[in-house]
């Protein structure tokens, strides 16, 4: 499959430290991918060597479809909001957008009016942007990456420092461009319960290692709630299972499944395996909520 953006053992190295460490990461067209690690795990790092601002160490990246130096050509078409918004602050929202379309030759008629229209902040007139809320700010940062029609949106920690209201506003303006311009996003946090709620597929990185990556439907079905079995005859199991009635179930590994329904059937499960000479080595109800996935996955804390 050809991927919008694609990475083959990216590594960034700052003396004897690995920020990024042979990462590979696999981003389609149309995806909002949800890059999530805690902080210094390695994730500006890397955004900062996909979109050109710093050089690997090691390993290379294929940008729609090019690599090597064939990518800078491309760079033009992935706009990039890298830690905090440059924004100068004795400027309304429209001047900030002139200076950037200036600076890359944009002359678009009605580029900078359909900017603001878009990211909620065509009403802000003559206002300086150091008297934006953060809200205010970050959007505006993200119309600041939105000129010149990008087709690849990198956003570091967006919604970081929000209130809920401003974190809605900054997610139902990515949600909108990814639906209706089919922009393809990604989007660091170390807020994997937020990113949940727009994100499609998620890199999760930790100390600079790329851990999993994984859609949104499995991230999902890894935190529901379910009844997971350990038994010494997994095969055996399954045709039990579908002797009961039970049909709503994965086999994880050798010897466990994971059942998605008949949760308060435990019992009842456990007696038909004993029927049928399966022996239950264990069986226990989960219900694991994303930010705890997360901290088993990775072995500690997330940072705040």
């Amino acid at each position: 499959m050809r991927y919008l953006l694609e990475t083959n053992g990216l590594t960034k190295q700052y003396g004897r430290h690995k920020a990024v460490n042979a990462v590979n990461i696999h981003i389609r067209q149309g995806d909002i991918y949800g890059l999530i690690g805690r902080n210094g795990a390695g994730k500006t790092t890397f955004l900062r060597m996909i979109s050109g601002l710093a050089v690997p160490t090691d390993g290379e990246f294929s940008l729609f479809g090019k690599k090597g130096k064939e990518t800078r050509r491309y760079l033009s078409r992935v706009g990039a909001l890298i830690e905090r918004p440059g924004i100068y602050p004795n400027m309304s929202a429209a001047e900030n957008l002139k200076i950037k379309c200036l600076a890359m030759g944009i002359r678009k008629k009605g580029e900078i009016e359909e900017l603001l229209d878009i990211v909620g902040l065509s009403g802000t007139g003559r206002k300086k942007a150091k008297h934006f809320s953060m809200g205010m700010k970050q959007r505006l940062g993200i119309a600041l990456a939105l000129v010149g029609d990008p087709d690849l949106v990198i956003l570091d920690e967006p919604i970081n420092g929000l209130d809920p209201q401003g974190i809605a506003e900054v997610r139902e303006t990515i949600a909108q461009l990814n639906r209706e311009r089919n922009i393809t996003f990604i989007i660091s946090s170390h807020i994997l319960e937020e990113l949940s709620k727009i994100a499609t597929r998620y890199g999760i990185i930790h100390d600079g290692v790329l851990l999993q990556e994984l859609t949104r439907e499995e991230l999902l079905s890894r935190c529901s709630e379910r009844i997971e079995l350990k038994t010494d005859n997994t095969q055996k199991a399954c045709t039990v299972l579908d002797g009961i009635g039970i049909t709503d179930y994965k086999v994880v590994d050798a010897d466990t499944i994971h059942i998605f329904e008949h949760l308060n059937d435990s019992g009842e499960i456990t007696m038909a395996l004993a029927r049928n000479q399966v022996k239950t080595m264990g069986i226990t109800v989960k219900n694991e909520a994303l930010e705890d996935y997360y901290l088993n996955l990775t072995g500690g804390a997330l940072d705040v």
